[in-house]
């Protein structure tokens, strides 16, 4: 009977060793939510990530109002990646952020995009007749003005330019940056506002031009982990390489600005 307990322990303890490196894994997984016009960069290095050795994190791409609000609502984010500065303080004012862990690394600028084969310049200043360049029936593809990042700064823009009364009848409202980017892309829309990331990140658009830095409040993104990733040192980890001197490379290509800390 002794004889065969002993094989029967050592495979149990055999078992046992292979499934407590499977739990610690488990423990390293983290969950990033970032705005939509993040997606590209956040691919990219989270496959950096994997190939040094970690496990993958999983991506969650949004306008970074829906992605905030479904933090409020308890959604297992480990990591908020906001294209605004607004919506990651609406978390903070929550308290649903972890205290001192809130940076913002990069910037970006506002651009006009049109169509690649009708990629006509526009000198973007007040005054610019967009509603003209728009034809009869043409829509401006945006950001919804009223929540998405991207909308706001584009109302901003439009505002400082006196274009805006005439122009809100004739928005094209997206849910998110790169839906709107979509529109443009299709022939749907023969302009739009976005940033100049996703511009350079589509072949079937040009950027037309480019908003005065004066015209809308700076395009930042804060980076922060949430309440959750409290003990989660992957999480931690994961922040640091995406923040720092290691992500700045992608981020530059991308056409990123990088920010001092």
């Amino acid at each position: 009977m002794r004889r065969r307990l002993l094989p029967a322990l050592a495979a149990a303890g055999l078992a046992g060793s292979c499934l407590a490196p499977r739990a610690a894994r488990a423990q390293e997984a983290l969950t990033v939510f970032a705005a939509a016009s993040l997606t590209d960069a956040m691919r990219a290095l989270g496959e950096a990530w994997r190939a040094a050795g970690h496990p993958p994190p999983r991506l969650s791409f949004a306008a970074s109002s829906a992605l905030a609000r479904q933090i409020e609502q308890g959604a297992p984010a480990d990591l908020f990646a906001s294209a605004d500065e607004a919506w990651m303080d609406y978390l903070e004012e929550r308290r649903l952020l972890l205290e001192g862990t809130r940076v913002s690394p990069l910037a970006n600028s506002l651009v006009l995009v049109a169509p690649a084969d009708r990629a006509a310049p526009v000198a973007l200043a007040r005054g610019t007749d967009l509603l003209a360049l728009l034809g009869p029936r043409g829509r401006l593809a945006v950001g919804d003005p009223s929540n998405v990042p991207a909308g706001r700064y584009a109302r901003a823009a439009l505002t400082w330019m006196g274009a805006w009364d005439a122009l809100e009848p004739r928005l094209a409202r997206a849910d998110n940056v790169r839906s709107a980017l979509l529109l443009v892309e299709r022939g749907e829309a023969p302009l739009g506002i976005v940033y100049a990331t996703d511009a350079a990140a589509s072949p079937g658009v040009r950027a037309v031009g480019t908003f005065p830095p004066e015209s809308h409040p700076p395009v930042t993104y804060p980076f922060a982990l949430t309440r959750r990733a409290a003990g989660n040192a992957a999480a931690r980890a994961f922040l640091a390489f995406a923040t720092g001197p290691e992500a700045a490379a992608t981020y530059g290509r991308l056409g990123f600005v990088l920010r001092a800390p």
